[in-house]
């Protein structure tokens, strides 16, 4: 008789299910889990990206194609680049972590670079494991090139590789993350710097598991090490980032997230989110699963357009931003909205409510001066265009 299954491997097996028998699992990195985190209320996005489920070509599959991608210069540009700041044992990268984070160590004229090959992520996780534990206790320079880290994420695995981990003569562990984009006069782009931070806060968590295990616990450092193109250079130059807010919120948004076997627990017998499934089967199993939509998802997520389209068409408030969705409180769509405004519906102790019909009240009496210098009856033109922006956001206007 076959073995029974574990907790652990029957959530494995429904997730494949989920993702089609024959479709191979997406491996979920840092950069989509930073952005999960982002958005913790997303149970569409927690499924999908915990099942394996690879979205951009789900949403070719839903008619609505992502925007994402890096073009192929680009992908090998930052190979290059990045073979080229570990060449000689990563006798370059040493030297810029020594500079920037630990002046006062010995200089690492000689490093240890162990070999971290292992069959399957989890041979990989295990086999980077030990080899942090043996260079902790060897008191070296020690350069891991791409360590395989496991991260628990809602119930369920997932493995990430940074570019680079470097263990100090002290036993620390220090984070090294390599972009392809320019460091001009020792600065670069806020918004990459940002993406950056906040995808090696997810290396850092996963980090603080593995020295958890160990005794005594190893400290993982919260200054990692950013490299980056000098100027308009191909020379590596070096940052230290401090990511202890972009740690702190990320481990605090991944906690908040529903476990991924109790999404599941949700879904209708026989949800698959398999792409050559027929369109109309397809559309319904993705609807099946509740999304958090925000302006935002454009940039981070590639069901974005899907999901924009059937919030427009619901109307739902968290169209127009996620802070005009705080200010609304129990009004969750744009008709409520309209209704509450004009004095249809609501509790007029409610603030929100209260506001609106304020904000109505100054519109009508703006656009009634408005006509009475222009000579025109209220409403009709200069009403219309007052209205024209917001039916084109809510979905009244094209896309």
């Amino acid at each position: 008789m076959p073995p029974p299954r574990t907790r652990g491997t029957a959530l494995r097996h429904r997730l494949a299910e989920l993702r089609g028998p024959d479709v191979p699992a997406k491996a979920l990195d840092a950069r989509a889990l930073a952005a999960l985190a982002a958005n913790p209320g997303c149970k569409r996005r927690a499924i999908l990206d915990g099942a394996g489920v690879n979205k951009a070509v789900l949403a070719d599959a839903l008619g609505s194609p992502s925007a994402f991608g890096q073009s192929q210069f680009a992908f090998m540009r930052g190979n290059a680049f990045e073979a080229k700041v570990k060449a000689d044992g990563g006798a370059e990268l040493l030297r810029l972590v020594h500079e920037k984070l630990d002046p006062g160590a010995e200089p690492p004229t000689r490093a240890r670079v162990p070999e971290l090959a292992a069959i399957g992520p989890e041979g990989r996780a295990a086999r980077t494991a030990l080899a942090l534990r043996e260079a902790s206790e060897a008191a070296a320079w020690t350069l891991l090139d791409h360590p395989m880290l496991a991260l628990d994420v809602a119930g369920s695995p997932a493995f990430l590789e940074p570019d680079a981990v470097v263990v100090h003569p002290d036993g620390s562990w220090t984070v090294v993350e390599i972009k392809s984009f320019p460091m001009l006069d020792g600065s670069a782009d806020p918004a990459k710097v940002g993406a950056a931070a906040r995808q090696s806060a997810v290396y850092v968590l996963a980090l603080e598991e593995v020295a958890a295990q160990l005794k005594p616990a190893p400290r993982v450092r919260h200054r990692v090490l950013l490299v980056c193109p000098k100027d308009f250079s191909n020379l590596p130059t070096a940052s230290a980032v401090d990511v202890r807010k972009q740690r702190a919120v990320t481990g605090r948004q991944l906690a908040r997230l529903t476990r991924i076997e109790d999404i599941a627990d949700t879904l209708p017998e026989g949800t698959c989110f398999a792409p050559d499934r027929p369109p109309a089967e397809l559309t319904a199993a993705v609807e099946s699963v509740p999304a958090a939509y925000a302006p935002e998802c454009l940039a981070a997520c590639e069901l974005a357009f899907h999901c924009r389209d059937r919030s427009r068409a619901s109307g739902a408030v968290t169209t127009l931003g996620r802070s005009l969705r705080a200010e609304l409180g129990d009004l969750t769509t744009v008709d409520e909205v309209l209704s509450a405004a004009h004095g249809e519906s609501g509790d007029p102790d409610d603030p929100a409510v209260a506001a609106l019909r304020r904000a109505a009240e100054l519109r009508a009496e703006a656009l009634r001066d408005a006509a009475e210098r222009r000579g025109q009856a209220p409403g009709s033109a200069t009403e219309l265009r007052l209205v024209e922006p917001l039916e084109s956001v809510t979905g009244g206007g094209a896309r």
